[in-house]
């Protein structure tokens, strides 16, 4: 049964290919950090964390669904899965390319300064690495064709989970019980990151 042009699943925000927006405004996001930093500026928290939930959001909700074409096509007219553009018109994976380039660049140019082991340089690249490392180690498993479910794969699925809980759990555990333990703030930042590595790699 067509469905009605009228309908908001049949025309995305503004007209543009679905993810346009959300593109947008990552890239502003994006742009408004980097530039923070270039300035030798502390960026607000406010807007590194709206970047990592932006980032965290645009690497791991793309879909990665190995389906024959006429299936794929089929579902999509029926609208039981959401028809799948390349935002902003650009070609595929184009956004994300521009990202890591963005943020490739940013690292030259703080490496240069002699600024690329400031903690907050240190914290804001361990966090967006998780992300991205986290989305190709899910990527290149789909392209092996490791993405099946097997006895092997839910083991190691069921390891990762343990381990990243198991962090997250003594780091939430020393914030709440307020206990003083030496290199916490390094393993904040390990736990989180595992946590991002984690979202990314499923």
């Amino acid at each position: 049964m067509p469905k009605d042009l009228n309908s908001p699943n049949s025309w995305p925000p503004l007209g543009l290919p679905t993810g346009s927006v959300r593109a947008l405004l990552t890239m502003i996001v994006v742009g408004v950090i980097t530039q923070t930093i270039v300035r030798s500026q502390t960026p607000e928290p406010i807007w590194v964390e709206t970047l990592l939930i932006a980032l965290a959001w645009y690497f791991t909700s793309r879909r990665f669904i190995s389906l024959p074409p006429d299936v794929l096509q089929r579902l999509e007219r029926e609208g039981v899965i959401e028809r799948e553009g390349n935002p902003l018109f650009l070609p595929r994976h184009s956004i994300r390319f521009l990202l890591i380039a963005n943020f490739g660049a940013l690292a030259f140019w703080l490496h240069n300064q002699g600024r690329l082991t400031e903690p907050q340089s240190v914290s804001l690249f361990v966090m967006l690495g998780a992300v991205i490392i986290g989305s190709l180690f899910r990527g290149i498993k789909s392209l092996l064709g490791f993405g099946k479910q097997t006895r092997w794969s839910s083991r190691w699925g069921d390891l990762q989970a343990v381990v990243v809980i198991s962090c997250v759990l003594i780091a939430a555990g020393c914030r709440i019980l307020e206990q003083n333990v030496p290199l916490l703030p390094e393993f904040d930042r390990v736990a989180l990151a595992m946590v991002l590595f984690y979202f990314g790699a499923r």
